[in-house]
Order: structure tokens, then C-alpha cells, then sequence
């Protein structure tokens, strides 16, 4: 929902550190994947309930996430780095719940189950209007540098990994959260049938 809002920000701070990484051969694909196997290593420290641990990769993983953008955008950005970074964003955000449900299957299991079912929705529905949007040669005004059509919505990352971070302080209420978030993630997935269905109403 504030992903637009915060890209000016997340470009001021990470860019002195991108150039860092530049100048010393580190290329977006490097960090797209380091950050991704911070990424899963949280699924098992969630799943010993070192919910302090897996918070920090988290942390790692959303920092090279977005360093990743940087670092493309101060060199050539390509359609690989732009087909990596969403696929294994998705994927992570599908297994981090999963490391709840390892953690106290009888508590957590149904809770995680529900949510990563409403990840698909938002997933598909996201990943779907971008191939028609692409077909039809439009993108998003708001994220101009994005490598596909970036769709927001009422539950985007910023709102993602925040619900995770919260998750981590008070994993006593994950199944709670996680009703909660799947909630909003099918609102979200509703609008976006709704957008779709009127945005390719028209023939082009």
C-alpha cells in the first residue's frame, strides 16, 4: 500500500552503499541470491523458535532485497535480475510462515496453511495482471523502474514484512496475525480481479 511512498527514501539510503558494492565487482544477481539464502535460512531458526535470529535474516534478506534494485539500476538492470527478484521473493514469503508451522505444528500448521493460500491469490493476481499488462505494452507509472508491471495493492512488501516482523516479536499471536494478514491479502486479491477485469475489458 506504501511501497510508491517509501522508493525515494529506500533510494536516498541505499544508494551510497550500492556504489560500495559496485566498485567492487558485486553484481544485483549476487545479492539477489545471498539475500535469498538469508531468506531461507529464517524458515529453519523459526522452526528452533529463535524468533531473534530469524527476525535479522529478515532483516538481511529485505536489505539485499533492496540493495539488489540498486545496484542493477547503477549498472545495466536485466530481465534475469528482474525474473529472479520476483520468484524468490515469492517463494520466500511462502516458506516464512511455513517455519511457524514447524515451529508448533498443533498451534500454527492451519494458521500458516491459510496464509500462504492467500499469498497464491495475491501472487497470481499480481504475476497475471503483469503478463497481460506486458502483452499490451503498458506499466506502472508509480514504480517506473521496476523490470515487470508492479501492481499494488492494500497488502504489498512493506506491509509483508512488517506483519513478519511482527510475527517474530509476539509469536505467541502468529495465529492470529496470520488470519489477520490472509484477511487483508484476499481483500487485496479481490480488488485486483477487479482491476483486472476493468482494465482489459476494452480490447487494445
Amino acid at each position: 500500500m506504501i511501497d510508491a511512498a517509501l522508493l525515494p527514501l529506500q533510494r536516498h539510503v541505499l544508494t551510497p552503499p550500492a556504489r560500495w558494492l559496485v566498485a567492487r565487482g558485486i553484481h544485483a544477481d549476487h545479492l539477489t541470491l545471498a539475500g535469498f539464502i538469508l531468506g531461507l535460512l529464517a524458515v529453519p531458526a523459526l522452526a528452533a523458535e529463535a524468533y531473534g535470529l530469524a527476525l535479522a535474516l529478515l532483516a538481511l534478506n529485505r536489505l539485499a532485497d533492496g540493495l539488489d534494485g540498486t545496484v542493477a539500476r547503477l549498472t545495466t538492470p536485466t530481465d534475469r535480475g528482474a525474473f529472479l527478484d520476483i520468484a524468490l521473493d515469492f517463494v520466500f514469503y511462502a516458506l516464512f510462515p511455513l517455519g511457524f508451522a514447524l515451529a508448533d505444528p498443533a498451534g500454527n500448521a492451519l494458521p500458516a496453511a491459510v496464509l500462504i493460500a492467500a499469498f497464491v491469490g495475491t501472487g497470481s493476481s499480481f504475476l497475471a495482471f503483469a503478463a497481460i499488462a506486458a502483452k499490451r505494452g503498458e506499466s506502472a507509472a508509480a514504480y517506473p523502474a521496476k523490470g515487470i508491471y508492479y501492481l499494488g495493492g492494500l497488502t504489498e512488501g512493506f506491509e509483508t514484512i512488517a506483519v513478519f516482523a511482527v510475527m517474530c516479536l509476539f509469536p505467541g499471536f502468529f495465529a492470529l496475525l496470520a488470519y489477520g494478514y490472509a484477511a487483508a491479502c484476499a481483500l487485496t486479491t479481490a480488488l485486483r480481479w477487479h482491476q483486472g477485469w476493468r482494465a482489459f475489458s476494452a480490447k487494445m
